[in-house]
């Protein structure tokens, strides 16, 4: 059955998309054009997989983690509930709205990283509860609107190791601009890649 509406709430990936710093940059180029092949033109791909749009696999921050592989799908292809908590310079459980039925996905709107051609200078911190808010909630994805769960700076990761500790996951990089608050279907797929660490998705909300 064709979904009604989708909403596309993903970055565009191109030569502009901001890396975290350090990090590979994102570039696509034509390896092979139709002119030279005589049939086809063939891309060539070069990037994090941390850019734009993304889901961490907790291998990412824990050596034992699950890897990009071994992710369960119905994580990211699941009932989402899009909250606006933009505004606050620190977010708590208690900043949480009330859970619809049978929602099992997150989506929180900062709406803190205006220009998704330069990297924030900062963003808004996620704090630990939210993790255990989520386990008790039946929760499994947290998504943010902003490249991390945790500031930039941060070495210890708190934000990450608390669910990490609970068991949840992380999709960050979300586009929730023009979004309003409610219940949605979500599909936030990672690539099979095989020993990943995470993954650019095209993540899409749709009724």
């Amino acid at each position: 059955m064709k979904p009604e509406k989708i909403i596309d709430i993903s970055m565009e990936l191109s030569g502009v998309t901001p890396e975290w710093p350090g990090d590979v940059p994102f570039s696509y180029d034509l390896s092979v054009t139709k002119q030279e092949s005589g049939s086809v033109n063939v891309g060539k791909l070069q990037t994090s997989t941390h850019i734009g749009t993304h889901i961490d696999a907790p291998f990412h921050y824990d050596d034992q983690g699950l890897k990009t592989h071994e992710l369960p799908l119905d994580i990211y292809l699941c009932k989402a509930q899009v909250m606006d908590v933009s505004g606050l310079k620190k977010i708590n459980s208690s900043d949480l709205k009330p859970l619809e039925e049978g929602v099992t996905a997150v989506l929180l709107k900062t709406a803190s990283w205006k220009n998704r051609t330069v990297f924030p200078e900062t963003w808004p911190v996620f704090d630990v509860s939210i993790a255990q808010w989520l386990a008790d909630n039946g929760v499994n994805l947290l998504g943010v609107d902003v490249p991390s769960v945790d500031p930039e700076t941060s070495k210890e990761l708190p934000m990450h190791q608390a669910m990490n500790r609970h068991q949840r996951f992380i999709l960050e990089g979300i586009v929730l601009d023009d979004v309003a608050e409610g219940i949605y279907r979500l599909a936030a797929l990672p690539l099979k890649i095989k020993g990943g660490d995470g993954s650019p998705v095209r993540a899409v909300l749709y009724s």
